[in-house]
């Protein structure tokens, strides 16, 4: 909600706040928080969020929110690329396999007929965030990247902290018969 009788911030020191926040924010931010940090509507914070990224901002928009992209800190941090297959009703149980085993699940990359490579950030990392996700696509009545790609085949990009923590996960994922050839 917009305070009234708070002068509107200027563009760009609206936008250094936004980045300041997203940089120190533990969890993705939606635009109405932003919004309302910054006295703006959301629809002001996309257009501010799409200058960040024309500036080179490791900016992503998640299904949670925005988050800005740290550098992975540290050793351990690897991450794979997994093929997958299956159908629409399996998603959720192909996420949760991945985040039962540790991962994180960063996005999803299909090859489409006619535009290419096409890829949807995810981020979940917990059966929490699993849930958040599908509510959104349900509510959305969105269509998910897999059913637009030739037989379902799609791809994740996924992040663990070791090798066995992506074997496990591909040995769980084969056993459900989702993991592609």
């Amino acid at each position: 909600m917009i305070v009234s009788g708070i002068e509107k911030m200027p563009g760009e020191e609206r936008r250094q706040l936004i980045l300041e926040t997203l940089q120190k924010a533990e969890k993705p931010m939606t635009g109405k928080e932003l919004g309302d940090l910054t006295n703006v509507s959301r629809q002001v914070i996309v257009g501010d969020i799409t200058l960040l990224k024309a500036k080179n901002e490791p900016i992503i928009a998640t299904s949670q929110g925005y988050m800005y992209m740290h550098a992975q800190e540290g050793p351990g941090k690897i991450e794979r690329t997994l093929v997958c297959h299956h159908a629409p009703e399996q998603t959720e149980e192909e996420l949760n396999i991945l985040v039962d085993h540790g991962l994180t699940v960063k996005d999803v990359k299909i090859e489409h007929p006619v535009y290419g490579d096409l890829s949807a950030s995810i981020m979940v990392s917990n059966r929490q965030e699993v849930k958040e996700f599908m509510r959104r696509i349900q509510e959305a009545n969105a269509v998910y990247l897999s059913k637009l790609a030739e037989e379902g085949i799609h791809l994740h990009t996924v992040i663990a902290e070791t090798e066995q923590q992506i074997k496990n996960a591909e040995i769980a994922l084969k056993q459900a018969g989702i993991l592609g050839e």
